[in-house]
């Protein structure tokens, strides 16, 4: 029996040059949403289902989203190490922008001082027969 429904979506349906487009988006800190929208253009409709089965089914596809992905933090954190000492620098909108987008968090720790105590309870199972005592 045949192929049945529509055949799979490949990348032979974006231009020749998708890639080098995709990266200098990348190299611009350009973010995956951006590049959604390129493929877009360039297809005239996408998804983010294609997306999520491109970057599972389509190695070229996936290596060049993972190295653009690079590229944007490098481009990203560039940005913030040269714009320190300009006073009119918002490193709170860029440290922001850094968790949100390549999943920066706050360090935290916790530091327990103090004694720990452990009781320990014993369980007899009884069958329910035996005489209650009183005390």
């Amino acid at each position: 029996m045949g192929q049945v429904g529509r055949p799979k979506e490949t990348l032979d349906s974006l231009p020749e040059n998708w890639e080098e487009v995709i990266i200098q988006l990348y190299k611009e800190g350009g973010s995956d949403e951006e590049a959604k929208a390129i493929i877009a253009e360039m297809r005239g409709t996408f998804s983010n289902d294609l997306w999520e089965r491109w970057m599972l089914d389509e190695p070229k596809f996936s290596e060049a989203i993972k190295s653009g992905r690079m590229f944007a933090q490098g481009w990203w954190m560039h940005k913030g190490r040269k714009s320190l000492e300009n006073p009119t620098f918002s490193y709170t909108g860029w440290y922001m922008n850094m968790k949100n987008r390549f999943g920066w968090r706050d360090k935290t720790s916790t530091e327990h001082t103090g004694k720990i105590e452990s009781t320990q309870i014993t369980y007899i199972q009884q069958s329910g027969n035996e005489p209650i005592k009183e005390s």
